[in-house]
């Protein structure tokens, strides 16, 4: 091997202008390997430079291990090469292949966690992401919270909707943790902007509420006056009386259809039986969400209705509001 490799030196040096030529060279693929698709690599933590030139060959492309090797050797680089998932588009010459693996130009998937989401459609939509480690399958919910240094906290709510870019073979819990951490820092955020006037006392309200206009919200421009309404009522010692918030309580129980007998079922989330905010958000809310739960428009409506077309119309007495319901749901003049 020894012998190998300084004949290939010698052959670098004395043909230098054919070694230019082959570092320019687009690498070729294997016999029955997809030629126009990019060839997936994974180089493990602690895997040599040697290591590297053998699992590039591995993945499919033809040429010599040790010509692959040397050339790493040569380039002085060979001890910057990074552990990671990379792929190997077609075209790729050995120059752009050393300098790929040394700036850890790792090949990257996205999975978006979408705002009014909850806990469950988040692992559900993680979960299906097949290029994830799938560290959290078969956890319960709080387990996973505990894996995340949060024993005890209730994951709804917690979790930042957002698209998180992730390196394949990644762990989901990877993702739920830059999640949660974006969720602390937006939270945070909101709270040193409340208004003087909120009645929430802590941050942790404020997620609550925010989690409750975000499932109430039709139209963005509504979603301040929302905010408005349901800080009217806490002021006033109002019921809530929203409907999410009983949806949420019947969890699985629930088929589409709210009925009046769902609404006076107990729950610790049914905000028609029971005063102040629910124990826990019902939902991931967004930063407009977290905004306007705390800096919520100020108004006197004290109700509002769905239009039918994404707005809502907002009412300050129980009797104005009758009449909304009666010609926007019921459809009565």
């Amino acid at each position: 091997m020894r012998r190998f490799l300084t004949l290939v030196l010698i052959i670098f040096c004395a043909f230098g202008g054919a070694a230019a030529w082959w570092l320019h060279q687009p690498l070729t693929v294997r016999s029955g390997m997809p030629a126009a698709q990019p060839l997936e690599l994974a180089i493990e933590p602690g895997t040599t430079p040697r290591g590297v030139a053998r699992d590039v060959i591995a993945a499919g492309i033809d040429t010599d291990v040790r010509l692959l090797y040397t050339w790493f050797r040569l380039s002085g680089q060979d001890r910057l090469i990074k552990a990671g998932n990379y792929e190997i588009p077609p075209g790729t010459t050995p120059r752009q292949l050393l300098q790929k693996l040394v700036r850890g130009e790792e090949a990257l998937r996205a999975v978006t966690l979408v705002e009014g989401w909850t806990f469950r459609q988040f692992r559900q939509a993680l979960a299906r992401e097949d290029q994830l480690k799938p560290d959290t399958k078969g956890l319960a919910d709080d387990a996973v919270m505990a894996r995340l240094e949060r024993p005890g906290i209730p994951a709804e709510g917690r979790f930042f909707p957002d698209t998180y870019t992730y390196a394949k073979g990644s762990s989901d819990l990877a993702v739920l943790r830059r999640a949660m951490h974006a969720m602390d820092r937006r939270l945070e955020a909101a709270w040193a902007q409340r208004s003087a006037e909120t009645p929430l006392r802590s941050a942790d309200e404020a997620l609550v509420l925010a989690s409750i206009v975000e499932k109430e919200t039709g139209r963005p421009s509504d979603r301040a006056q929302i905010a408005g309404v349901f800080s009217n009522r806490l002021k006033a010692g109002m019921l809530l009386q929203t409907d999410p918030t009983v949806i949420y309580g019947l969890g699985e129980k629930f088929d589409g259809n709210l009925r009046r007998r769902d609404l006076l079922a107990d729950t610790p989330w049914n905000t028609y039986t029971r005063a102040g905010l629910p124990p826990t958000p019902i939902a991931m809310p967004g930063k407009a969400s977290l905004i306007a739960a705390v800096q919520p428009q100020q108004t006197n409506a004290l109700y509002f209705v769905a239009k039918g077309d994404g707005t809502s119309h907002f009412s300050p007495t129980l009797d104005e509001h009758n009449r909304a319901v009666n010609r926007y749901q019921r459809g009565q003049p």
